[in-house]
């Protein structure tokens, strides 16, 4: 997929559409008319989205207090956010770090000016296809001692990805670059009813002009851990792993949801 260096404000954005549905100020009319005509086909996405988000602070605090979890990766950063990962991972142990990549300028821009501190918390461009290279990157490595255990997080991150078999293959090359002990999280929006599959396609491959936009359904997203063990409570959908008091009942339906896991690494 051909890279934006430019700032496009006449076309919505993967990252700035994200932000919109989060309820964030970072976007443009691109957006907000691609995201209403999204909410049109599916009015839960909103919900779906927040509860992504959710499940990635969750899931971040998780590794972090029961798995001594200190180092993370997270593709498909977007937007920032009132909290972001390094923020949960770091009031747990002020020396975590944590290293945020994506391939969207505006999400670069914006996190490398809110986030990035070069120390603990740094901001790489990468997308998921570009993943074993972000790992094997000296930059990378200055920051992340991959002596150490690391969770690598693929939530809501693997749209421009062509397919569950290129996403596997990702997702299995990264394992093979991690530590034993580490983690792999991954999750995508599904669908079990081919129509809206079909009817949210046209709008966000419309939308981004064919760079991403795919919805799976729950098989699909399910291949991506064939190998792996997963945690407790295996592939769910997002609002349902591990709830705490952010979701408190399932906010997915079979005609629309984000479906998740956490994968250990041997």
């Amino acid at each position: 997929m051909p890279r934006r260096d430019a700032l496009d404000v006449a076309s919505p954005s993967r990252a700035r559409m994200s932000n919109y549905l989060l309820g964030g100020k970072d976007h443009y009319g691109a957006d907000r008319v691609a995201c209403e005509r999204l909410l049109e086909v599916v009015p839960s996405a909103r919900a779906v989205a927040v509860a992504a988000h959710e499940f990635l602070l969750r899931v971040t605090s998780y590794l972090a207090r029961e798995h001594g979890v200190r180092q993370f990766i997270v593709f498909g950063v977007g937007l920032p956010t009132t909290v972001g990962v390094h923020q949960v991972a770091q009031s747990i142990d002020a020396r975590a770090r944590v290293v945020y990549a994506d391939d969207d300028p505006l999400a670069l821009v914006h996190c490398r000016a809110l986030w990035e501190d070069w120390r603990r918390t740094v901001v790489q461009r990468a997308g998921p296809l570009e993943a074993g290279d972000l790992l094997l990157d000296p930059e990378v490595r200055r920051v992340i001692d991959m002596r150490l255990p690391v969770a690598v997080t693929f939530v809501s991150a693997l749209y421009s990805v062509p397919g569950p078999v290129a996403a596997a293959r990702v997702l299995k090359e990264v394992a093979g670059l991690l530590p034993p002990g580490s983690f792999l999280v991954a999750s995508h929006l599904v669908s079990e009813e081919a129509q809206v599959r079909r009817r949210a396609e046209v709008v966000l491959q419309r939308a981004v002009g064919g760079a991403c936009g795919h919805v799976w359904a729950r098989s699909e997203v399910a291949s991506l851990f064939d190998s792996l063990r997963l945690l407790v409570p295996g592939l769910v959908d997002v609002s349902r792993w591990r709830p705490g008091s952010d979701c408190v009942v399932r906010v997915g339906s079979s005609a629309w949801s984000e479906y998740g896991a956490v994968a250990v690494v041997a």
